[in-house]
């Protein structure tokens, strides 16, 4: 037995070690018990965000946001920072493909990238592992999936969010008709995101979705109210995907009206994106 002022330093080495990888598993299961019970009891993440330092768009990519996406506009200086940091991971991560000899330029890429970070920036993980490839065309173009001619579509076997880029612009050009094709494919893409993955954000999306679908089931004077007003087009009606899409798009661009007329649809739908920011 070695004397305590003999103990070998490898020793005293392993002990400290083990102490602070025992000490870390600890915190780290201890900050995981709280988070998963304050997501139970809030409905929503604990924390969203990274530390600091962020990573920064180029000048041209900023001036691109501040001229053209209004969302962006409304954020505050830190929420920019996030902002910008989480475009240039979206944008690093995706593959953009032009058809039809489109070239893809930078516009497209932030344009299209900021419409993702903008539906997701309630949330912790904004990855959307669902899009490996978006696909750009100049116009309308041909779907094989279905044997039509689509301004959109999302195929989440291929894991490719597919735009029409006419269409696209045209759905922020008016930014009150509920009508945004970027918004519409990747709230689908979301979606399905929501089901493969059970992060703390798809697992809050996917369940506060079966709890809308569930209470507009049960409420029958409210869903008939809602087919009466037409508020939501015809087509948010197909099916669950397409109810999901259209809600989104909905909340995004006219989220006062919707919160006037149909307040619990409208808490619900903020609750699924955790969309605590101006204007909503």
């Amino acid at each position: 037995m070695f004397k305590p002022d003999e103990i070998p330093l490898f020793y005293v080495i392993m002990a400290i070690f083990l102490t602070v990888v025992l000490s870390s598993f600890v915190i780290y299961a201890l900050i995981n018990m709280i988070d998963t019970g304050y997501v139970l009891i809030k409905r929503k993440p604990l924390y969203r965000y990274l530390i600091p330092p962020y990573k920064k768009l180029s000048s041209s990519q900023q001036q691109l946001l501040e001229s053209q996406f209004r969302f962006y506009q409304r954020l505050s200086k830190r929420e920019k920072r996030v902002f910008h940091h989480r475009l240039v991971c979206f944008i690093k991560s995706k593959q953009f493909v032009g058809r039809d000899n489109l070239g893809i330029t930078d516009e497209m890429i932030v344009m299209t990238s900021a419409t993702a970070i903008m539906l997701t920036f309630g949330f912790r993980d904004y990855s959307l592992k669902m899009i490996k490839r978006i696909i750009i065309y100049p116009s309308a173009f041909y779907s094989e999936t279905n044997e039509t001619h689509h301004k959109g579509e999302y195929n989440p076997r291929l894991q490719a969010l597919v735009l029409s880029w006419e269409h696209f612009v045209e759905g922020y050009s008016v930014s009150n008709d509920n009508l945004n094709l970027g918004i519409h494919e990747f709230a689908h893409a979301i979606h399905f995101n929501s089901l493969r993955n059970r992060d703390v954000s798809s697992t809050i999306f996917a369940d506060t979705f079966k709890e809308l679908s569930a209470f507009l089931s049960e409420e029958t004077q409210l869903r008939q109210k809602l087919l009466a007003s037409g508020y939501l087009r015809d087509y948010a009606y197909t099916n669950a995907f397409e109810f999901v899409a259209v809600v989104i798009e909905t909340f995004i661009e006219t989220p006062a009206e919707f919160r006037s007329q149909f307040p619990k649809v409208y808490a619900k739908t903020k609750q699924m994106l955790n969309f605590h920011f101006e204007g909503y």
